[in-house]
């Protein structure tokens, strides 16, 4: 049943602008480009238009499968949400006046503990996963709730919707004031296993699990052992948050005394992988960063909530010098928009803070950002051998974009070079320029369905 929407993918060729990032360049532009998509929705071929004719037979497609791009118009790669709360959407916008541990109890355990009803799980997944497709969120890893009937139903209706996406089941046995919102060590091992086995068992062709304890704060350490057993066994990625807050980290500390770090309390239990990927980091040492890479985890830097719920900032600059993968969050609610142009200008703004307090501070460019947005964060979710940038072989994980349509926010007086363009785009532009939207090969904005 799962594959049939990767199959409902049709071979057909695009010619017009394509930019995305490689591991070499940040940006590269392909202009009169040639891209064409095998009805597996894999990239089948690039190349100028001026070999049109010849691509076209040689790789058995017909001239007339040619959609032309507009002037105004070009092809970067999918978004990747490395961090969502899909649950926390139904209150996002609202909800900022706390710190981290406070608004968890005030808000967050509360809303996620309404997940035990299905019914209102179903309307809040459903709209989430439109609202973050609509905004050019091709992949996502999100966060669910406790609660595995609804987390199963969060990758039914990704899976139904086309977006790809890593959902978790999250578990969590201590230290939390709501007393309803909680599991034992065995009840949390239960039902993961239960949610990765019913997952699996779907076959899902762009959806799978991910293991994933909420936050050392939320976790015993026995349970983190365990978790970290049944993600190496099923090979399985890892999500958690790291670092996020000072109040935060400290605690840590004083939970695990004999730890290094709130890294090594991971680390010590097996839980930092080359399928790992934790948000935020914004207080790791250096020596932190350094088994980051050692390991080959990842991180998720989601700077809107990092401002929103005042927990700091993160020198990306720094991770980046270590050599450590990042990708880029939303982490909607603490974040406040689902939009990952929003991240992208959060993550400038941050860089930028960060020069102003210190002037030998090496601003990021919006190049490296929306590598980040796109390449990086596939990296850090080790998917770059399927998505990323418009590589042959890769899924054809896309948006259309279009920076004169008509009523949305940018306007040009002058024929401007397509990497302005794109910079308009990342700084101005919203949803209504995201023109079409295609997972593995299929268009899923506007939706055929």
């Amino acid at each position: 049943m799962a594959n049939t929407h990767v199959a409902s993918a049709r071979k057909r060729v695009f010619r017009g602008t394509l930019i995305h990032a490689t591991k070499e360049e940040a940006v590269q532009v392909l202009e009169d480009a040639l891209l064409g998509v095998n009805a597996d929705g894999t990239i089948a071929f690039t190349g100028e238009g001026k070999e049109l004719d010849r691509l076209c037979k040689e790789f058995a497609y017909s001239p007339s499968a040619v959609t032309h791009l507009e002037k105004h118009e070009f092809f970067m790669p999918g978004m990747v949400d490395t961090h969502i709360h899909a649950p926390q959407y139904s209150y996002a916008g609202t909800a900022l006046d706390l710190p981290l541990l406070d608004w968890l109890n005030k808000y967050t355990f509360p809303v996620e503990s309404r997940f035990k009803d299905k019914s209102f799980a179903q309307k809040v997944y459903t709209q989430v996963v439109r609202r973050t497709l609509r905004n050019g969120t091709t992949t996502a890893c999100y966060f669910a709730t406790i609660h595995t009937d609804s987390s199963l139903l969060l990758g039914h209706i990704a899976d139904k919707l086309g977006q790809r996406a890593l959902v978790g089941k999250v578990c969590m046995d201590r230290n939390n004031s709501v007393k309803h919102y909680k599991e034992t060590i065995q009840e949390s091992l239960k039902e993961t296993r239960r949610f990765i086995a019913e997952l699996l068992e779907k076959k899902y062709a762009l959806v799978k699990p991910v293991v994933t304890p909420r936050f050392v704060l939320s976790c015993s350490g026995a349970l983190l052992g365990q978790l970290g057993q049944l993600a190496k066994n099923n090979n399985l990625h890892i999500q958690s948050h790291i670092s996020e807050n000072v109040d935060e980290v400290k605690i840590v500390k004083e939970l695990f005394p004999d730890s290094d770090s709130y890294t090594d309390v991971y680390h010590k239990h097996n839980l930092l992988t080359n399928k790992t990927v934790m948000a935020h980091g914004c207080y790791l040492s250096d020596e932190e960063l350094a088994l980051f890479r050692e390991t080959g985890a990842s991180l998720s830097h989601c700077p809107n909530s990092n401002i929103s719920l005042c927990s700091g900032f993160l020198n990306v600059r720094n991770v980046l010098n270590h050599k450590v993968k990042l990708g880029l969050g939303t982490d909607v609610a603490g974040g406040y928009s689902a939009s990952m142009l929003d991240a992208v200008r959060r993550a400038l703004d941050t860089s930028k803070l960060l020069t102003i307090k210190d002037t030998e501070h090496e601003t990021l460019t919006f190049e490296e950002v929306f590598r980040l947005a796109t390449l990086g964060g596939s990296q850090a979710l080790s998917l770059d051998d399927q998505i990323g940038n418009f590589e042959v072989g890769k899924d054809f994980d896309a948006l259309r974009v279009n920076v004169m349509v008509p009523g949305g926010p940018i306007d040009l007086f002058q024929h401007e070079e397509p990497k302005i363009i794109l910079e308009k785009f990342l700084n101005l532009g919203d949803d209504r320029n995201i023109v079409e939207v295609y997972v593995a090969g299929r268009n899923v904005v506007p939706s055929a369905e």
